[in-house]
This record gives structure tokens, C-alpha cells and sequence, in this order.
């Protein structure tokens, strides 16, 4: 979230900044949160003005009481300030309830580099990269390839897991363990340290991660517990640190997290009812980073460079896409997309989300790190490195085979000891 201390000093920023992503509705609330700020900090004082007045009155009835004086006034005045502080702790506790409630709500300051766009026909392609394969011959459906060949079983994942879910087999699980150890082995070359975090959070260090909504449309609840699996490895990572204070020279610190992934969202805009596109349930290699501030800009462009060697190195035709203001969400300042190209469909679609979040989370989560004398939020961002489902479909469509095998990259045959696989002999 933005420091409130921020939005006193620079209303103004917020406001251009609101209006830049067409939010009318949270426009009016700079306003009224500065007004509310106020009579916080105003109640505030009078709150400990009450509390001290409730000392000083106790001191002053020991006093005329060993005097011998008459304390009755003050003994009336004293039995009214419980009633006066309630009412003050009240007032107080409405007061942060509204104020939170427009701070965790305020979207983060954008960087003058994002497009102005109402929604994702606004996002602008900055680079393409790659030659789009030809086939003289109809690509099957990736789900569809998978059971034939014996790789995969979706009707059954339906049947004991629900929709969204699915079961690999044989050489298709095997590259998609080829995918995460090629990855973690390309960032881990380039000084990222890995981490395997847990897969649940409580919901305080969820708050701090992502938009509140996404309790709602995105995350899933362990009944009668506080936890929430996780969506991504970014979330847990984000929060390793969460109330820590770094020092200037730890930073920065990179990390490649490796997870499972739990979403509710399935997307039913995708073309294949058996798939592993859009689904309940993938695994993940993430890039994230806590840095300075004024490395932020820095390592989002080395977050995008790392994630586009990897697909690079796959072989897998690609654009770079520039999220627009209508697109981005409220946690990150600029988002780049990786889209990688499907042939089957004919058009990209998005692997690859890299995300500079500036201090917005932590913010939230309270991480600083200190800077001479003083202390400072510290930034964070992520980036995808390979969302395996995603890159597996995008691997079967651009090397499927006349034969309905499916050839392997050439950067993942060490891995997995073979350079076609879906033979007949090898089902």
C-alpha cells in the first residue's frame, strides 16, 4: 500500500495518478482520507491528553488526600474520564477502520512508462522475438495429443479432483520436471539463491501480498483454519521478511522460489476443454528481488532479460508486452508480459507476468532496511521464470510432429535423455 505519509506530502501525485487509471470512485476518497487522517492524528493527541489527565488527576487525589484537603471534585472529575476515553477509543478505532480500508484499497503510483489504456486492448507491444513455425499439417488440440499419446488423463482428474485438474505420465511429467530444473539452473547461475517456501500463508502476510479481492476470486481457504494455499511462490517470498529490518549492504537480495500454484480461476474462454493452459493447480519458478529504491528499474529490466533467455533457449516464438493503466491491477507499478506465440490459435497468449512492485508491499508487510540514519521501505519485485503447464502447451504446440510426436527443445534433451518423445514403442 502507499505510505500514508506520502499521500499528506503528495496528494496531488495521487490523484493525477488515479485519474491516469480512470478510477473516479477512488479519486474521492484522497480527500476524504486526508480529512479522516487528520482527525486521527487530532483524536490521537487528545486520546493521550485523556490518559495522562487520568494519571495527573490520581496523583493530584494522593496528594489533597495525605494533605487533608477536600479531593471530591477531582474524585468526580476522575470517575468521568473512563467514559470519556471509551468514547475516545472508539472514535479513534472508526476512524483507523476507514482509513485502512482506503490505504489497503489505493492502487500503487505507477511509472510514467505505462500506457494509458481502459483495459487490455491498450497494452502496447514493445518487441517480438523468434521465427513462428509452419506445419503443413492440422496441429491436434494439446490436451487432446496428451491422451492420445497416453501422457495425460483429464476425465479421470475430473472425476476425482474436479475440473481444472489433470494427471501426466511418463516422458510429458518428465519434461515438466526438465522445465524447472532448466530454469532454476539458469537463475541460480545468475546468483539467485533458491527457495522452496511453504505452500500455505496466514492471512496478515496474504494482505500484504496481493489485492484483497483475490480472496474472493482467486485464493483457496483451509476450512476452520487461518491459511490460504498459495497462488504463486512470489506471496511467501514477499513475506520471508515481513517486520524485518535489513541492513543497506544486505541488499539486494534475489531469490528463484520453485512452488505448486492453487488458483480458483479456470478460464472458460479457453479453446481446449481438456488442457493444462488455465488450471487449478501448475508449478512455478519465480524471480524475486528486495532491493533499494533506486535499483528497482534496474532489476525489473534484468527480470524480463532472465525470463526471456529462458524462452529464448526453449525456442519458443515470443512478444513483450507493456501492460496498460487499465490492465495492471493495484500492487505493481509497471508490469511487462511475456506472450508466448501458439500456432494451433494463431495468436499469443500471455507465460510470463514480471511485475516492479516499488515499496507497495512492503509497505504492507513492514519491511525496511536502513539507509544512514533513517529507515526505508525497501522494493520488491517478481517475475515468472516458467509456469510449467503454460510453457509445457506452448512446447507441444510449436514442436508437435507430423507423426503426432512432440520434439524436445534442444536445451532440455540433457534432461530428459530424449530428443522426441510420444513414440508408439514408448507409450
Amino acid at each position: 500500500m502507499l505510505d500514508i505519509k506520502f499521500i499528506r506530502e503528495n496528494p496531488d501525485i495521487v490523484k493525477k495518478d488515479l485519474e491516469k487509471r480512470n478510477d473516479k470512485e477512488k479519486l474521492e476518497w484522497v480527500d476524504d482520507l486526508l480529512k479522516k487522517d487528520s482527525e486521527y492524528r487530532k483524536s490521537l493527541q487528545e486520546n493521550q491528553a485523556l490518559r495522562q489527565g487520568r494519571n495527573t488527576i490520581t496523583e493530584e487525589i494522593n496528594k489533597l488526600r495525605k494533605q487533608g484537603l477536600d479531593f471530591k471534585e477531582k474524585v468526580k472529575e476522575a470517575k468521568e474520564l473512563p467514559d470519556k476515553i471509551k468514547d475516545s477509543d472508539e472514535k479513534l478505532a472508526e476512524l483507523k477502520e476507514k482509513i485502512d480500508y482506503y490505504l489497503m484499497r489505493l492502487p500503487n503510483i505507477l511509472h510514467e512508462s505505462v500506457p494509458v489504456g481502459k483495459d487490455a486492448n491498450g497494452n502496447v507491444v514493445i518487441k517480438e522475438w523468434g521465427k513462428k513455425p509452419k506445419f503443413d499439417f492440422e496441429l491436434k488440440p494439446h490436451g487432446e495429443l496428451l491422451q492420445e499419446l497416453g501422457l495425460a488423463n483429464f476425465e479421470k482428474a475430473a472425476e476425482v479432483s474436479g475440473h481444472g485438474f489433470y494427471y501426466l505420465f511418463g516422458d510429458i511429467a518428465r519434461l515438466e520436471m526438465a522445465l524447472v530444473n532448466f530454469a532454476v539452473d539458469s537463475l541460480s547461475k545468475e546468483g539467485y539463491t533458491l527457495v522452496e517456501p511453504p505452500l500455505m500463508l496466514r492471512r496478515e502476510p496474504y494482505e500484504g501480498v496481493t489485492e484483497l479481492e483475490a480472496f474472493d476470486t482467486m485464493m483457496y481457504k483451509v476450512e476452520g483454519e487461518d491459511l490460504l494455499l498459495i497462488a504463486t511462490s512470489e506471496h511467501p517470498i514477499a513475506a520471508m521478511l515481513m517486520n524485518e529490518n535489513l541492513e543497506e549492504k544486505q541488499l539486494p537480495l534475489k531469490f528463484v522460489g520453485y512452488s505448486p500454484c492453487f488458483r480458483k480461476e479456470l478460464g472458460s474462454h479457453s479453446i481446449d476443454t481438456r488442457g493444462i493452459f488455465r488450471v487449478h493447480h501448475f508449478n512455478k519458478v519465480e524471480q524475486f528481488i528486495f532491493c533499494r529504491p533506486e535499483d528497482s528499474w534496474k532489476f525489473h529490466e534484468e527480470l524480463l532479460k532472465n525470463a526471456e533467455e529462458i524462452f529464448q533457449k526453449l525456442e519458443i516464438p515470443y512478444r513483450v508486452v507493456n501492460i496498460c493503466t487499465g490492465d495492471i491491477g493495484i500492487v505493481a507499478a509497471k508490469k511487462y508480459d511475456i506472450e508466448a506465440w501458439f500456432p494451433r490459435e494463431n495468436l499469443y497468449r500471455e507465460v510470463v507476468s514480471c511485475s516492479n512492485c516499488t515499496s507497495y508491499q512492503a509497505t504492507r508487510l513492514n519491511i525496511k532496511y536502513r539507509k544512514g540514519e533513517e529507515k526505508e521501505y525497501a522494493h520488491t519485485l517478481n517475475s515468472t521464470a516458467v509456469a510449467t503447464s503454460r510453457a509445457l502447451r506452448a512446447i507441444i504446440e510449436n514442436f508437435q510432429q507430423k507423426d503426432g510426436t512432440i520434439k524436445v527443445p534442444k536445451v532440455l534433451q540433457k534432461y530428459i535423455g530424449k530428443k522426441i518423445i510420444g513414440k508408439k514403442e514408448e507409450k
